[in-house]
């Protein structure tokens, strides 16, 4: 695949949150010029909440062309099923006007979902309906590991939304959960080269903890009390900081002690995001703070080698 265009051979900047991970992108963007941006962040395809996830601003926006924000109303379900279907538009659109997709984001799953166009079990509500409405999730981990032993050993027993959600596979499709695409631990071929920036971990700490503080002088708090009169959906009102912001808008905890535990999550979901994307062989990591011209080289080099 010696000589493999841009469009060939996509990019995809990768990383913890507050990580850099936006404005580099928009900084290769803007240094090669026929560059999109392709969001992979579950959070940010919610219309209004922009403030707590980061969402490129309107000026951002108007300088590089975005795709994959303000999707849905923040309290309407969405899946990674439906994010695959807005992601497969957006880059047949892209490159139907000769622009070259760069993907940036943290968010895992998503990702694989584009990039491996993993096979994603359906929805099945009844069925899910019918399995939530039993309050042990020990016992239907227990269900799960008769009907699928693989998927029941990869998941913690009380981890309800997973647990719940291979259940309903298993019985809505009459399928294993498991037996779904090639499996998350493989990692074949893919057209997108993938880096990912590297922070040492307390500078990263300490860029989270600064984000906040940028974040609430920028309206968060407001934002979320707008997004509680609005009714987020269950996966909305999950979101980092949103979560603790909602407890203290319901008068169950103080803003100082929401700000706290919101700060310790993320912190812990960096470290999940950090775990995941090193797993994969693919990603080329970058240390901290990282130039443009770097990544561009890296990109310029790989893309004329064979897909890993």
């Amino acid at each position: 695949m010696t000589g493999a265009s841009e469009a060939d051979r996509p990019l995809a900047i990768l990383g913890a949150t507050a990580s850099g991970k936006s404005g580099l992108a928009l900084a290769v963007a803007e240094r090669l010029g026929n560059v999109e941006l392709v969001s992979i962040d579950s959070m940010q395809v919610y219309k209004g909440m922009n403030v707590g996830t980061a969402t490129p601003t309107r000026e951002e926006q108007s300088q590089v062309p975005h795709h994959l924000i303000n999707l849905v109303a923040p309290d309407q379900a969405f899946t990674v099923g439906e994010f695959q279907r807005h992601a497969r538009t957006a880059l047949a659109d892209i490159r139907s006007r000769a622009q070259v997709p760069v993907l940036v984001g943290g968010t895992g799953l998503y990702l694989r979902s584009v990039i491996d166009d993993l096979e994603l079990p359906p929805q099945f509500l009844e069925v899910r309906a019918a399995i939530e409405s039993e309050p042990d999730t020990e016992a239907l981990h227990a269900r799960l590991s008769v009907l699928d032993p693989v998927a029941a050993a990869r998941m913690e027993p009380n981890n309800r939304r997973r647990v719940v959600r291979a259940l309903e596979v298993c019985e809505g499709s009459g399928r294993a959960f498991s037996s779904f695409g090639p499996g998350m631990e493989i990692y074949p071929p893919t057209q997108f080269v993938q880096v990912a920036i590297r922070w040492d971990r307390a500078e990263l700490d300490r860029r989270i903890a600064q984000r906040y503080q940028q974040q609430m002088d920028a309206g968060f708090l407001n934002e979320v009390r707008w997004l509680n009169e609005v009714g987020p959906s269950r996966t909305a009102a999950q979101a980092l900081g949103y979560r603790e912001l909602l407890a203290h808008v319901r008068g169950e905890t103080s803003l100082e002690d929401a700000l706290d535990e919101a700060l310790r999550r993320t912190v812990r979901f960096a470290r999940r995001q950090e775990r995941w994307f090193r797993r994969d062989p693919r990603i080329t990591w970058i240390d901290a703070p990282v130039d443009v011209d770097s990544v561009i080289e890296i990109w310029t080099r790989l893309r004329a080698t064979p897909a890993s």
